[in-house]
């Protein structure tokens, strides 16, 4: 392939730096059918790079792109540039949501499944009716004039057309979708016709079939068979069933799909999610309800093993908890023994009183089906405004998984338990938590053609590979092409925040120094990431009073400061009006959480945000998870050549430093851009801290771009660099 033949679907004027390349590499990678592990600086154009290699080769190979992300933002993005690319080289894009999002009467997955079926039947009775009906009208004119056959065939189609006619009179009383009978009734090219002329968002898509009463949702499969572009979420790929259902809509097998993951270095995370498998008490109960109205002989023996399931679950977090509070959220209870079956398994195996745990297990299964096709009976036929799924099927299957798979390597059994908000009743959960997550992506980059993946923070590459199970791969990096003069990069020597250190008041006061310094001397906005909301807060507290003139210090001996607004987020806060009322603000500082949604996949340009300070090393929450992830990891991967323990390296140390990268990754989004990032905690420095030491964890490259500092000078470095670059407006802050 020549080096321009894929720059016809570049739709600007000149690649960034590294971008020509880049592009150049994914090319000869998808030719010779390799994985490509793609790793660049925030705001070099990965998308494109990725994106129109891979188009050039679909087109050629006549294969389908499928391009995929977990952040919202980033779908908009995404968007944006397939609508460029086909101003300059036309291609048929899809952007595809979930049904959920785009049904026009809000019904859940399995009704709208019943819903459709239902009204496809009717329609095709309709049609037969009105062939039939004119069948029968020529056969009337033929046996007028004396055909004596015509006149016998006609009363076999009067037979047939009264049947059909009885069924029609049975769809008056069922359920149907009528936006989805329009779609079959009506002559919908125009929708299609449309749909191409530019690259639509499934809310495009949306109001032009609500305009029209038709169902956009359905449309849209049909639009997708044998298109060039496909933009998806995560959950498209990463879920087996869907993804086989997702590949038929496009008519596509899988050799003939080229996926580009963004923000890959959530695959690992969201491929966990996405096999973990749970089952709470309320549908244990429901599902025994369900069983007590029935009159199936199978129904005791599916109780026996229901009831000891649920009465083992309700023991087992009530003997861990003790009389703990539980509140609202999920809270996990140690379950998990090194030698021997998991609590919950132990107290199922005594309270079971019955035939065989494997049979009834099999037929509450049986029974659970049997109920569920009964439940979609009654929608189809109108006997029920609802379509109700069988809880006896949801938990008899799970139970089923669990005893099977629930001692397996990288399975690990959990109790969790919370507080009903509505009920003030307390109640379990049962959960299959997967900690090798190549057990889910194996096997999809095994299926596809070849898959890009690629991020600001892919590296070490190699621990990429083991998690995710890839295999023959192109691996490439690009730093920040952006002039190096316009950043700096401090690690600030404060005392390392180890968690039994928090609460040292000299540690805070040093902590909240240093946040008071790159606050006043940054011009415009500054964002400060923690290792959680809680330490947000803690140093919102200590610092918010500052802007109106009053002491930083804890103790009230702090020098007083002109600082702009501080804002806080928190869990559960609306993250676009918080982000557009910090980036309006004029030097304000937004505290957050490391591991909240602001932390990548957000842009900050200019003086949105012009400094970054992560505080501490924002390791996650050392849960029993975590643990049984590392343990997983230490046995998966035992054999690696690396310095620690691959468990905790993998599992933990890593995606921290690749989530604190992702949040320096915040600012100097452009080549004119400039900014500070500070890492504040000394085991971001040169200094021995020995095996707690992190500087080693990010890529040479910007390992020699960190510069540390003494806190107490930091003030001064960042008043040279911003003065260098006439930052300032009016005179600049004094020291």
């Amino acid at each position: 392939m020549s080096e321009s033949s894929h720059l016809r679907f570049f739709p600007y004027e000149e690649p960034y730096p590294n971008q020509r390349e880049a592009m150049d590499r994914v090319a000869n990678a998808l030719d010779r059918g390799q994985d490509v592990l793609f790793e660049g600086a925030p705001g070099t154009g990965k998308t494109l790079s990725a994106l129109v290699p891979a188009l050039e080769h679909a087109r050629e190979h006549d294969r389908t792109v499928v391009i995929t992300t977990n952040v919202h933002q980033q779908m908009r993005q995404f968007v944006e540039d397939a609508r460029a690319i086909t101003r300059e080289e036309p291609i048929r894009a899809v952007v595809f949501k979930g049904k959920s999002s785009m049904c026009h009467i809000d019904v859940d997955y399995q009704e709208c499944q019943t819903l459709r079926d239902t009204t496809r039947e009717m329609v095709e009775t309709e049609s037969e009716v009105r062939e039939l009906e004119s069948r029968q009208r020529e056969l009337l004119a033929e046996s007028r004039e004396g055909d004596a056959s015509a006149a016998e065939a006609r009363e076999a189609v009067m037979e047939e057309l009264d049947e059909l006619e009885a069924e029609i009179d049975e769809y008056e009383a069922a359920n149907v979708c009528e936006h989805y009978r329009n779609n079959l009734t009506r002559d919908t090219d125009d929708f299609f016709a449309w749909l191409f002329e530019d690259v639509r968002t499934p809310e495009d898509v949306y109001e032009y079939a609500d305009e029209r009463a038709l169902c956009g949702y359905e449309l849209l499969k049909e639009g997708m068979e044998g298109v060039d572009l496909v933009v998806c979420n995560y959950h498209h790929l990463l879920d087996p069933n869907i993804r086989e259902q997702f590949f038929r809509w496009i008519d596509r097998d899988p050799s003939e799909i080229i996926t580009v993951f963004d923000e890959a270095h959530n695959i690992e995370d969201a491929a966990r999610d996405h096999a973990t498998r749970t089952l709470t008490e309320n549908t244990l109960d429901a599902a025994l309800d369900e069983l007590a109205d029935s009159d199936d002989s199978r129904a005791e023996p599916a109780g026996n093993v229901l009831r000891a399931f649920r009465d083992a679950l309700a023991e087992t977090y009530e003997d861990a908890l003790g009389f703990g509070g539980v509140d609202e959220n999920w809270e996990d209870v140690s379950v998990a023994n090194d030698d021997r079956r998991d609590d919950l398994t132990l107290a199922f195996l005594r309270n079971y009183e019955g035939k065989g745990i494997d049979t009834e297990t099999e037929l509450a299964v049986q029974l659970g089906q049997a109920i569920d096709e009964e439940y979609e009976r009654r929608y189809r036929d109108g006997e029920a405004t609802t379509r109700s799924e069988s809880q006896t099927l949801a938990a008899a299957r799970f139970v089923a998984t669990w005893m099977d798979e629930g001692a397996e390597f990288g399975q690990y059994p959990v109790v969790s338990v919370r507080r009903d908000a509505g009920t003030d009743e307390v109640y379990g959960r049962a959960e299959l938590y997967t900690c090798i997550p190549r057990s889910v992506t194996s096997e999809l980059f095994d299926e596809v053609a070849a898959s890009v993946l690629m991020s600001a923070t892919l590296r070490p590459f190699d621990v990429t590979e083991d998690v995710l199970g890839l295999e023959d791969v192109a691996s490439m990096a690009y730093g920040m092409g952006y002039p190096e003069a316009n950043r700096r990069t401090f690690a600030a020597d404060v005392p390392p925040l180890f968690a039994a250190d928090r609460n040292d008041p000299e540690t805070q006061e040093a902590v909240a120094s240093l946040l008071r310094d790159a606050i006043r001397f940054t011009p415009g906005n500054t964002l400060a990431f923690f290792p959680s909301y809680a330490e947000a807060e803690r140093y919102h507290d200590r610092l918010a009073g500052a802007g109106g003139g009053g002491s930083v210090g804890g103790d009230g001996a702090g020098t007083t400061a002109d600082l702009g607004p501080i804002h806080l987020d928190g869990p559960g806060q609306d993250e676009e009006r918080l982000r557009s009322e910090f980036v309006e603000s004029d030097g304000a500082a937004l505290f957050t959480s490391l591991w909240g949604t602001l932390g990548e996949g957000v842009s900050f340009d200019g003086d949105d945000a012009r400094t970054v300070v992560v505080v501490g090393v924002p390791y996650p929450h050392l849960s029993d998870r975590t643990e049984a992830v590392q343990d997983a990891y230490d046995r998966a991967f035992a054999d690696r050549d690396r310095a620690r323990d691959p468990g905790w390296t993998y599992a933990v140390e890593i995606p921290t430093i690749r989530k604190t990268r992702q949040a320096l990754g915040r600012v100097i989004r452009g080549p004119d851009d400039f900014g500070v990032r500070i890492l504040a905690d000394r085991r971001y420095t040169t200094a021995d801290m020995g095996k707690y030491s992190v500087r080693s964890g990010f890529p040479p490259g910007e390992r020699e771009e960190l510069l540390d500092v003494d806190p107490a000078k930091l003030k001064f470095a960042m008043l040279n660099f911003y003065q260098d670059h006439d930052a300032y407006d009016g005179p600049p802050p004094s020291p």
